[in-house]
């Protein structure tokens, strides 16, 4: 009783049959008004011709001898039953050939006055009572016509509606079915459904996020194995600095302590990113947003970058308009995406390159890029370069751009308050990451 099929089975009949129900029950009301009406004004226009036949007839035979066979062919003409009764009331003619010679009694007919006004006669035409018959058989056999189309209509309204809801509740059957094989843990599920109704939209977003569960799943894994693997080189230093010392192969002294220093603060380095994108990816990240000059945290990052850039003989540039709006936003954090995408263009650009940073007001927004004449980004990486961990060159080589969190750090910050980020590049000509930010309402 609780499937859907059943349920809009039910509900189909339901409304078949009060609609079908509804509309019979009007057409016999209707029916039987209009079939008395056009009996009532038949009667009437035969009466007044029957009248001045048998009028005449009296005139002429100075009463009723003989008048059977006249109405009998009356009636035939008719195609009705005539009853003639004498001023006293005994049926003299009756086209049945039934009641001639008894009283008509109390029903209702014509009556036939001569040209005097003396009453010689009345004029029945299907009296009621006499002839229950005709009427009652007509809307008896229209009423159950009524029925029998009332009963074929429901029939078929339940064929059809049983055939529509297998072709309807297919793919919704379908769609519950790889939902229970997802929860089972089986994600290679996908529903094939063509429909272009609300039910194929149905589909196409489940299988959407089928598609985004798998990546996910896949994601989580392949973070597992990062995380270990970033976390592994560094405690493995720094065990073997330990171990050596331990074992006096290697001296305590200030060098041996130093390396296992650096070892200890690139593995904090490591812990500390992935606590804040976790918190930035939870929505958690503490934001101390405020009205602020653009120019002067850009100022900054380009300071902070400029030793880097210095060392490797790249120029650093900056294209800040004259007038630039204040824009809503946490500096520090605005800084420290600048300074991660500096240095990411900075070990991305060869010798002699160079790294502009640049600001262009749009409307209710300023959009900030920095942009570098570096090797570029192949366009397979371009749609997964702000995911965890996902590194474009596959060796890891810690020259090549750290632990690979990055720039999802970066994605997060942006997108926490309230801007959009994304890259455009060309191998061989440079890449550009821009991101947008909020114009302040003062």
């Amino acid at each position: 009783m609780h499937s859907l099929r059943v349920r809009l089975l039910l509900a189909f009949v339901l409304v078949a049959a009060v609609t079908i129900g509804s509309v019979s029950i009007f057409a016999s009301q209707s029916t039987s008004t209009e079939f008395r009406g056009y009996v009532e004004r038949r009667i009437e226009k035969d009466q007044g011709r029957f009248i001045g036949v048998l009028q005449g007839y009296y005139m002429e035979n100075q009463g009723w001898p003989g008048v059977q066979p006249l109405v009998a062919r009356l009636a035939q003409l008719a195609g009705d039953r005539i009853v003639l009764a004498d001023s006293h009331g005994t049926v003299v003619a009756d086209s049945d050939g039934q009641l001639v010679g008894q009283q008509a009694g109390k029903l209702r007919g014509e009556p036939l006055f001569t040209r005097q006004g003396e009453l010689v006669g009345t004029v029945y035409l299907n009296p009621p009572g006499l002839d229950p018959m005709s009427e009652n058989a007509f809307l008896s056999s229209v009423n159950r016509s009524l029925l029998i189309a009332a009963g074929t209509a429901i029939t078929m309204a339940l064929g059809l509606t049983w055939m529509l809801s297998r072709r309807i509740l297919g793919p919704v059957v379908a769609l519950t079915g790889a939902v229970r094989a997802m929860e089972r843990g089986d994600l290679s599920q996908r529903v094939a459904i063509e429909e272009r109704d609300e039910v194929g939209e149905l589909a196409r977003a489940f299988n959407a996020m089928a598609d985004s569960l798998t990546r996910n799943e896949q994601l989580r894994k392949n973070m597992v194995t990062d995380v270990a693997h970033e976390l592994r080189t560094p405690l493995s230093n720094i065990k073997g600095y330990l171990e050596a010392m331990k074992d006096g192969v290697l001296a305590p002294d200030t060098q041996a302590l130093e390396s296992v220093h650096e070892e200890a603060t690139r593995l904090s380095s490591l812990v500390d990113d992935l606590q804040e994108l976790s918190l930035a990816e939870a929505g958690q990240l503490r934001l101390d947003v405020s009205a602020t000059d653009l120019s002067e945290v850009v100022d900054r990052a380009l300071r902070g970058a400029k030793a880097q850039a210095m060392g490797k003989g790249i120029e650093l540039a900056a294209d800040l308009p004259a007038e630039m709006p204040l824009v809503e936003i946490d500096p520090a954090r605005i800084g420290q995406v600048l300074h991660n995408l500096l240095s990411n263009a900075l070990v991305h650009t060869s010798e002699g390159g160079v790294v502009t940073v640049k600001a262009e007001p749009r409307g209710r927004e300023v959009e900030v890029s920095v942009s570098d004449t570096g090797s570029g980004i192949p366009a397979e990486h371009l749609p997964h370069i702000f995911e965890r961990f996902y590194r474009v060159d596959p060796s890891r080589a810690r020259s090549t751009g750290g632990s690979g969190i990055g720039l999802a750090i970066v994605k997060q910050l942006v997108q926490a308050q309230g801007g959009r980020i994304w890259v455009e590049s060309e191998l061989g000509h440079g890449s550009s990451f821009r991101f947008t930010l909020s114009v302040a309402r003062l």
